[in-house]
């Protein structure tokens, strides 16, 4: 049963929010009136170019000096949110996982569609690691679409023989451009912010006029999952996109890979990145965090 924070705050958010007719700069207008955040004080936030991909540091004052690094390859349904968006949530992980987060801007869909966005994570990664970070020291965390843009740069990096991080975390990762779940198909409660039909239109927007959705780079949910690092999808019964991992973790036994999947019951897409909202948010963000640091000692 959902805590008494969840459903006050699940009743208090108005629908409509998502339509999949929507053009591209209403979406933004959008995501962007409910994604503001600040960091608190004292926490640092540290702009860096990353070989020309914007970018910053963000980790409380107590992990200055740790080496366990997260790169956070943030949500915004591939054509909306900044950095400065993810503050809150990047210090939430800094504090959780004892690391330093450095989160960067990929390049909106609308400006340059798929492959852009993979193509500026990958320079994000090379960056670090020319920087003498180690590759067994970095774990990718992405959120929403970011989760699948995070498993196409993993995706990359594994064919074409290039060291890999320690593990990847997708919460409420985007997989499935099509979205052809169960939970997506057949609803299993209201879910404010997104619907099928509005994943589907924002897929298409980052796949572009001539993009090919079974493409594993759009999709990862057709992607081969062998020599893989260790990964871990939090999603919410509820969410709309959460067969896109349940899903893809029962080909990972076959496939040697290492997927685990963390379905939380009665939550809704991106409920982790609600961590002042409500306790289920902040219980998932905790055993995210005992993953990282298994992966990350």
């Amino acid at each position: 049963m959902a805590s008494k924070e969840h459903d006050a705050l699940m009743a208090a958010i108005p629908g409509g929010n998502v339509d999949h007719n929507d053009p591209i700069e209403v979406v933004r207008e959008k995501m962007h009136a409910i994604h503001p955040n600040a960091a608190s004080p004292g926490t640092v936030v540290e702009p860096v170019d990353l070989d020309g991909i914007e970018a910053k540091w963000i980790y409380t004052p107590e992990n200055e000096g740790s080496d366990r690094i997260l790169i956070h390859v943030h949500g915004g349904a591939f054509v909306s949110t900044v950095i400065d968006h993810y503050l809150t949530y990047c210090e939430y992980m800094s504090a959780k996982m004892d690391a330093r987060v450095v989160c960067f801007q990929w390049t909106w869909a609308d400006e340059a569609p798929y492959p852009r966005a993979v193509e500026d994570t990958l320079t994000a990664y090379r960056a670090l690691l020319a920087q003498g970070i180690a590759p067994e020291r970095i774990a990718f965390v992405g959120d929403s679409c970011g989760g699948g843009i995070a498993m196409a740069a993993a995706c990359a990096l594994r064919d074409g023989g290039e060291p890999l991080p320690a593990c990847l975390v997708g919460l409420t990762p985007w997989l499935d451009a099509e979205q052809t779940g169960d939970a997506a198909m057949n609803p299993r409660g209201r879910d404010p912010f997104v619907t099928a039909e509005w994943v589907r239109a924002r897929f298409r927007d980052y796949a572009g006029p001539n993009g090919d959705l079974k493409d594993p780079g759009i999709s990862p949910f057709h992607a081969k999952l062998a020599g893989l690092p260790p990964m871990y999808l939090s999603v919410g019964q509820i969410d709309t996109t959460s067969d896109d991992s349940t899903r893809l973790a029962e080909r990972a036994g076959r496939e040697g890979a290492s997927v685990i999947v963390d379905v939380a019951a009665e939550m809704v897409h991106g409920y982790v990145g609600l961590l002042d909202a409500f306790p289920e948010a902040r219980e998932a963000m905790e055993r995210v965090a005992t993953f990282v640091k298994q992966r990350i000692p």
